[in-house]
């Protein structure tokens, strides 16, 4: 029997490392809409620190760390999901054209992409450092009545 008082809350923070944090920043606002974290900035001003960014204001973090030799290095982790609400989950779908998301085998992702695991649809995408991210939903019902 575990002890309560030792179980964890959250997820806080996921590490990446890519080439530039600013421009990695851009890339996650203008894809996923996160932001940069309110009382964070101190450790982005260190070189060597991260930069915070977030989908909910801080309580689920990507923290950006700046090294070329190590972006999108396999091993440290296979992938990130981010959980969406129907209704999301469709309006990104409708931005895949802008978007220009490629999976890891290259290819251009459409909504044809989408993959149903029974009981979610996921899509899954590369970073342009080739961190592995997926959009997922446990919306389906909302997300199959409004597919054509």
């Amino acid at each position: 029997m575990s002890d309560v008082t030792s179980r964890v809350q959250q997820l806080d923070h996921v590490e990446l490392f890519v080439p530039s944090r600013s421009k990695a920043a851009e890339w996650y606002e203008h894809v996923l809409g996160l932001t940069r974290v309110a009382g964070f900035e101190h450790w982005a001003r260190d070189p060597h620190g991260p930069l915070m960014l977030s989908p909910d204001g801080g309580n689920t973090k990507l923290a950006l760390f700046e090294d070329a030799s190590r972006a999108g290095a396999r091993g440290a982790f296979d992938q990130v999901a981010f959980r969406i609400d129907g209704p999301g989950f469709l309006a990104f779908l409708e931005r895949l054209p802008e978007l220009c998301l490629r999976n890891r085998d290259d290819e251009v992702l459409s909504a044809a992409s989408v993959r149903d695991h029974e009981g979610c649809y996921s899509l899954h995408f590369v970073d342009p450092w080739g961190h592995g991210f997926e959009i997922t939903t446990y919306d389906c019902e909302y997300v199959s009545q409004n597919t054509g």
